[in-house]
């Protein structure tokens, strides 16, 4: 079993300190995740490889080392089988997220996910019980769009008996590597497995080489590959409008004109590009199919203007459109003549303000 990694750069909660997600804890069966700190710890000795994180993790921060979802796809839609299993093509059921599913079902008729080694293992409840709810979210939603291909939980309990001796066979290859012409791997092996063996939390942490991460606007390949396989099969005669319960990957949002400030926070740090405004900061335009409903918009809005719809438009996945959710009036500050999005008529900038609004707290003239 690989490690698992974190990318800080690209992790939800680094792109702000009022980060709420929390999802790759949520989804770890053994608690090896933890969000004390602003970025997660990973305990790797509680960490059994599952890949449960990564497959929620809504901008692909988490990798485990070993498995790689993308590769996985490729290979399983190019052969004829149609069984997933742990005990031949994925670490755990939960490793595939539901673009993942969604987006082989299209392409595949008749997928088995075999839960016949959920009983015997020590997270399989845990798994399994999550997978029921995402696997009829997920037959919702491929009914919805005239898809007649289906997932199937199926306990086949599939065995591959050439594999029967593959972990004793692997401390014996662990071993066998210490000489001198590998003795370079060998100790990046045996750091592996020390750091397996250590019983707490590795803390994460943001550095200066991870600010060019933080700023670059990133497409998921999960999402890459949804779109491609939508655009391989035929588009549904009608558009459904769907609850967006059902939808965990993406969402349709709504925006309170009233309450929005032009903060310009909810675009800055949108780490797809799904929110975005002009060169004059002049509108907040949203794109469904880029969102990956990682909630950071709705974590950085101070005044609550941005919400999520309670229905998703379906469309939306064959036919992404470039959403308006407000537009402003555009006027230069009166104190430093730089142009700024005016919401309710002001004549200042907001940075013109705040200076305003400091200076009066230092001389006192605040209260």
């Amino acid at each position: 079993m690989g490690l698992l990694h974190l990318t800080p750069a690209r992790c939800v909660r680094a792109l702000s300190v009022n980060s709420a997600c929390n999802d790759c804890a949520v989804a770890c069966p053994t608690n090896a995740i933890s969000l004390e700190g602003r970025l997660p710890a990973i305990n790797h000795s509680h960490c059994v490889g599952c890949n449960a994180c990564a497959a929620v993790c809504p901008t692909e921060a988490l990798v485990l080392e070993d498995f790689n979802a993308t590769e996985f796809f490729f290979s399983f839609a190019a052969e004829a089988e149609n069984t997933v299993s742990c005990q031949k093509n994925v670490p755990c059921l939960g490793a595939l997220s539901d673009e993942h599913l969604i987006a082989l079902a299209k392409l595949k008729k008749n997928i088995i996910l075999d839960t016949g080694h959920c009983g015997s293992c020590e997270i399989g409840e845990a798994i399994l019980q999550r997978l029921e709810q995402r696997i009829e979210n997920i037959t919702y939603l491929l009914e919805a769009v005239g898809s007649e291909n289906a997932l199937s939980l199926v306990p086949l309990g599939y065995v591959d008996e050439a594999d029967t001796n593959k972990d004793e066979a692997h401390r014996r290859d662990f071993f066998r590597h210490f000489h001198l012409k590998g003795i370079a791997k060998a100790k990046v092996d045996f750091e592996k497995e020390v750091q397996k063996a250590t019983d707490e939390f590795v803390e994460c942490t943001i550095g200066s080489f991870d600010t060019q991460g933080l700023r670059t606007k990133k497409i998921t390949d999960r999402r890459k590959l949804f779109f491609t396989a939508l655009k391989r099969t035929e588009k549904p005669e009608t558009y459904h409008v769907v609850s967006a319960d059902a939808v965990s990957f993406t969402s349709q949002k709504l925006l309170d004109e009233a309450k929005c400030t032009a903060c310009e926070m909810c675009y800055r740090v949108c780490p797809t590009g799904a929110l975005t405004s002009d060169m004059r900061n002049s509108k907040i335009d949203f794109d469904p199919f880029l969102c990956v409903k990682c909630h950071l918009c709705h974590d950085v809005c101070e005044s609550g203007a941005i919400s999520l719809s309670t229905s998703y438009n379906l469309k939306e996945w064959y036919e992404p459109s470039l959403q308006n959710l407000v537009t402003f009036s555009v006027r230069r500050c009166d104190e430093c003549n730089g142009l700024f999005s005016s919401v309710g008529g002001e004549k200042i900038c907001r940075r013109c303000r705040l200076e305003e609004e400091e200076a009066m707290e230092l001389w006192g003239l605040n209260s």
